[in-house]
């Protein structure tokens, strides 16, 4: 998402960072070209208009830093109007969970909005929140619908209401609370029924439910790739239905990301949460602060810091670093790193993560480095018997041309991932000659993400499988990716440095 917003601005700041003084007239071209970045992601033109108004006041203003290099002023100034577009500074919107258990959620939206899918979703978070979660299905127009959500339940591991045939909507909706408050559920989804346009029909069923249900949170979802047709949908739905918040579906598909810049902007109300992929565990808290990071080139450490914490097997990595602490390395451990890898969203979904990765985006494309290339890795070493992982070094070639065979490869990548094999394990060999400090923070990183005293700590993620790392511990993450190892910001001449006061990762 806003891939093309974040290659135009990189290329205005990187044009703006070789100038020691700005003009009034470099300001006026910098936003310029800002304001044509912000129409080409298909931002509403009223929301360019005053994103644009209130940068031009804050670059000529009191309040620029005189200590700060201008063109790192334009960064900050342009960042602050992101998070400001977006829904400002502070804690991501979370949900309205009820102090008196059930809580009602309803879902509203047009037909193939991502629905459905969603209410799955949303009840698989809460569940992992030890939520006692009941889906209803109050779709009995589509067909199949309701087989859908009871679908998509059993993989959430919630319960579903039980089909009734021939039962209305407001009687499914009576039905699903009795059901919630009888059986103690602390939250009940209720997935209505959409149309493929907006009509009276639709908004009329939608209010009576919520007149029924009185939901404590009435979620509007949204296809992102419908651009400011989904503004305009959400603005339909606001005067008809009382809601609270929204949600972005496709947002992975949505290389612009005008919706998201817009809805906050137009309708006022908080996005709530992102659909980021078609898997059950694809919807992410929305954080405008940390959006803004990620269209600016910065990434997310937070977000990929909490990704490590759900999805690592802490007792694999912990095993895992014992024996890179001794130099072994072979093929098998390889696979698991690139198992890894895809549970926390493949290669693409890892660099949206990583700041300054915008940078080197064409050096990587060129090198052909993505998903595909990690399946074809994975592909290659399964081909492999359990003795050519453990000792590569019999693979003669006979043996490499049955592996690319079954891999379905020319022999050239085998040999390529052989070689990759090599330098790494080789890289693994000489860090334990040093007595193994390199792989102290690497142990705690894999293992308990901030090792010694970690585990005295209250917050936790992913279930309580993993200690939350501290604030102080992601900065320090997020400056060793932004320093010596080549990761730099757009627009900052490559100091590594930020503007006072600019702190992508703090909420």
């Amino acid at each position: 998402m806003f891939d093309a917003l974040t290659d135009r601005l990189s290329s205005v700041f990187d044009r703006l960072s070789g100038k020691g003084v700005l003009s009034e007239k470099d300001v006026d071209e910098a936003l310029r070209e800002v304001r044509v970045a912000l129409l080409e992601a298909d931002v509403a033109l009223p929301v360019v208009r005053d994103f644009i108004a209130k940068a031009k006041e804050a670059a000529t203003g009191e309040a620029v830093i005189r200590s700060v290099r201008p063109a790192d002023q334009v960064v900050k100034i342009t960042y602050d109007g992101l998070v400001e577009m977006l829904g400002g500074e502070g804690e991501a919107q979370g949900l309205n969970l009820s102090l008196n258990p059930p809580t009602v959620i309803m879902m509203a939206g047009l037909q193939g909005s991502g629905k459905t899918t969603t209410a799955g979703k949303l009840a698989l978070k809460l569940a992992k929140d030890r939520k006692k979660v009941l889906l209803a299905s109050l779709d009995t127009r589509r067909p199949a619908a309701m087989e859908q959500l009871a679908t998509l339940a059993t993989l959430a591991g919630v319960d579903s209401l039980p089909i009734v045939a021939g039962q209305a909507a407001p009687d499914i909706a009576r039905r699903a609370l009795q059901s919630a408050r009888l059986q103690g559920y602390d939250v009940v989804i209720l997935d209505t029924a959409g149309r493929t346009t907006l009509d009276e029909a639709m908004m009329s069923e939608a209010a009576e439910i919520a007149k029924i249900a009185n939901p404590s949170e009435t979620l509007l979802v949204a296809d992102a790739l419908t651009g400011q047709d989904a503004v305009r949908t959400a603005k339909a739905f606001h005067e008809r239905l009382p809601l609270t918040g929204l949600v972005l579906t496709r947002a992975d598909g949505d290389g612009r990301g005008g919706a998201a810049l817009s809805m906050r902007a137009v309708t006022g109300l908080p996005i709530k949460f992102l659909g980021v992929s078609e898997k059950i565990d694809g919807l992410e808290v929305f954080d405008a602060a940390r959006v803004a990071g990620r269209i600016l080139g910065q990434g997310d450490v937070v977000a990929l810091v909490e990704k490590a914490s759900q999805e690592l097997d802490v007792a694999k990595a912990e095993a895992m670093a014992k024996r890179l602490a001794k130099g072994q390395f072979d093929l098998d451990m390889m696979a698991e790193q690139l198992q890894q890898m895809k549970r926390m969203g493949g290669m693409e979904g890892l660099m949206g993560m990583l700041p300054g990765v915008q940078k080197i985006k064409k050096q990587i494309a060129e090198a052909n480095i993505n998903d595909k290339m990690v399946d074809r890795q994975a592909a290659i070493i399964g081909s492999m018997t359990k003795l050519e992982r453990r000792k590569p070094d019999i693979l003669a070639a006979s043996r490499k041309r049955r592996i690319a065979a079954g891999a379905g490869v020319d022999v050239a990548e085998v040999n390529r991932l052989l070689k990759q094999h090599r330098q790494m394990a080789d890289a693994f060999k000489m860090m334990s000659k040093g007595g193994g400090k390199g792989f102290a923070q690497m142990a705690q990183m894999l293992g308990g993400m901030g090792g010694p005293g970690g585990g005295d700590r209250l917050k936790t993620l992913g279930g309580g499988k993993m200690p939350m790392p501290s604030e102080k511990e992601i900065e320090e993450m997020a400056a060793k990716l932004q320093g010596d190892g080549g990761f730099k910001l757009p627009g900052l001449g490559g100091g590594g440095g930020l503007p006072p006061g600019f702190n992508p990762f703090k909420k």
